[in-house]
């Protein structure tokens, strides 16, 4: 053997020994791969059904904001009409108290003014009321 035959079997050698080595990570590749490929299988099955159910729930949940949507609009008109019936009673009330709030309180006076002429409590002159407090001062 030459020197020449011997470099290139160790150069042969060498080869095998590097693809010996590449291969075991390239089976690993492989089955990593392969196991890709059975999750996005897998995946591909399972998301149909998946979809199907959210495409309800989807529409379950439109179905839902409508009728939010018409309770929202009957709570904005009982709402309006409370406004009203509010303003009316307010009006009213202003009303009551234009027309018979003042006559009332007239009346009021009138009635309370009889009561005390009646009972005699009328206005005492300065003197007897001057004398009544130093009588409740001594004591």
């Amino acid at each position: 053997m030459s020197v020449g035959e011997i470099a290139g079997l160790i150069a042969a050698i060498a080869f095998v020994a590097l693809v010996a080595l590449t291969a075991v990570p390239m089976l690993k590749l492989g089955r990593v791969l392969e196991e890709v490929r059975l999750a996005v299988r897998d995946i591909g099955h399972e998301s149909v059904p998946i979809l199907t159910e959210l495409r309800g729930t989807v529409s379950a949940t439109n179905a839902e904001l409508e009728k939010v949507a018409l309770v929202t609009e009957d709570v904005a008109t009982v709402s309006r009409n409370a406004t009203v019936v509010s303003e009316n009673a307010a009006q009213l009330a202003a009303l009551f108290s234009a027309t018979l709030g003042g006559p009332l309180v007239k009346t009021a006076a009138l009635s309370y003014g009889i009561r005390k002429a009646l009972k005699g409590e009328g206005r005492r002159p300065a003197r007897a009321r001057a004398s009544r407090s130093l009588r409740r001062q001594e004591d």
